[in-house]
């Protein structure tokens, strides 16, 4: 993405931010099927496990674990779901609607062909850990002796793990001005008001990580209590850059002071990689005074946010459909 949405074509010119989040994205939403691996004990297991413990059961809250999440093989299968949301967030800004992001309309070709990859990577590597379902089954009969019930597993594995995405609309319907025009006017509105706030989610998005970005790269930059530097990897530096280049390529830029900072920082940043950090310690204490300023001027624009709710739904076969707020 080398584009900001800034620089994307707009209706109008002195378009406010919200209406050029409005007419410049689309909405996208992403969801995961997910093969639950943890069972709510009967109420007879349970008294049997409190018996264990001298406890009564129905004061009891046990979960059995059905497969072992530590074999490689589940590993490759959950790496392909966190690069689906760490690339699915990373390149959309939130909406105030559950499950639902906004994705800028020129993004729309390469996210779908990103997502049908990650489809076919993260089927490939079920169909891999179906390879080892019997010896995993095998293990967690060994593991929960009298609780392991055959009925808790499916055949194959295949088809339990799943990404779905697809593009909701979140206009006002057309057919509404038709059939009721004060109904649609009240519906516009709403949707300006969602798009405002998006606006607010997206500025306070944007402060907090290059909050956390700033304050760990100058917190590794200080020294420690024994006068001596701190150790820090490539990625702290690492990570902030790749903050300015998504800042700049999907930011709706809707806060000078923001914007302001941002570039403060990438400035002082700017062709200084880790080792230059490590080998020069006058350059790192400039740094590190920089940002330490920097610091200080973002914290204050913190918001705290309340945490937003992953929601599933389980289906018949166990598994999880989940939407990320």
């Amino acid at each position: 993405m080398t584009q900001s949405l800034r620089d994307a074509p707009r209706v109008r010119t002195s378009a406010s931010p919200a209406q050029q989040l409005r007419t410049t994205t689309a909405a996208v939403r992403v969801s995961l099927r997910w093969l639950g691996v943890r069972k709510t004990l009967t109420p007879d297991q349970k008294t049997q496990a409190a018996e264990s413990f001298g406890a009564e059961g129905e004061f009891l809250s046990a979960s059995k674990k059905l497969l072992d999440t530590r074999h490689p093989a589940y590993k490759e299968v959950t790496a392909v779901r966190g690069q689906v949301l760490a690339y699915w967030k990373g390149c959309t800004l939130p909406y105030p609607e559950p499950g639902v992001r906004l994705i800028r309309q020129r993004d729309v070709e390469p996210f779908n062909q990103k997502l049908v990859e990650l489809r076919e990577e993260l089927r490939n590597a079920v169909a891999r850990l179906d390879r080892h379902y019997g010896e995993l089954q095998s293990a967690a009969e060994q593991r929960l002796g009298r609780l392991y019930n055959p009925a808790d597993y499916p055949p194959t594995l295949e088809g339990l793990f799943e990404i779905d995405w697809d593009w909701p609309s979140v206009e006002p319907p057309a057919y509404l001005m038709q059939l009721s025009p004060e109904l649609y006017e009240q519906e516009r509105l709403r949707v300006a008001a969602r798009f405002e706030e998006a606006v607010k989610l997206t500025e306070q998005a944007f402060i907090s990580e290059f909050a956390k970005l700033v304050a760990h790269l100058t917190e590794r930059l200080s020294t420690g209590n024994d006068g001596q530097p701190k150790v820090f990897r490539d990625s702290a530096v690492a990570n902030l850059t790749e903050f300015f280049e998504r800042f700049r390529s999907i930011s709706v830029r809707s806060n000078e002071e923001l914007d302001a900072l941002v570039d403060r920082a990438k400035r002082v940043v700017q062709g200084v990689d880790a080792q230059d950090l490590r080998d020069n310690t006058s350059l790192r204490q400039e740094v590190a005074e920089q940002l330490s300023r920097i610091q200080t001027a973002v914290d204050g624009m913190v918001i705290e946010q309340p945490r937003r709710r992953i929601i599933r739904s389980t289906s018949s076969n166990g598994s999880h459909h989940a939407a990320n707020h």
